[in-house]
């Protein structure tokens, strides 16, 4: 199954990494998954206040 998407290295506190995955537990999600979730909720608060983020493709 191909993808689109970019693999990186993401270095997380313990404590931190533990809450992920507790949400992502109780929200039925993989932790990349919810980690995923989190940013694309992030950028959309970000961009209702300060318009689109400019990409490239």
């Amino acid at each position: 199954m191909a993808t689109n998407k970019r693999v990186f290295t993401l270095r997380l506190e313990d404590t931190n990494f533990q809450k992920i995955k507790y949400i992502a537990d109780k929200n039925k999600r993989s932790i990349a998954m919810q980690i995923e979730y989190l940013i694309e909720q992030h950028i959309q608060e970000y961009e209702k206040k300060n318009g689109p983020i400019p990409t490239e493709n």
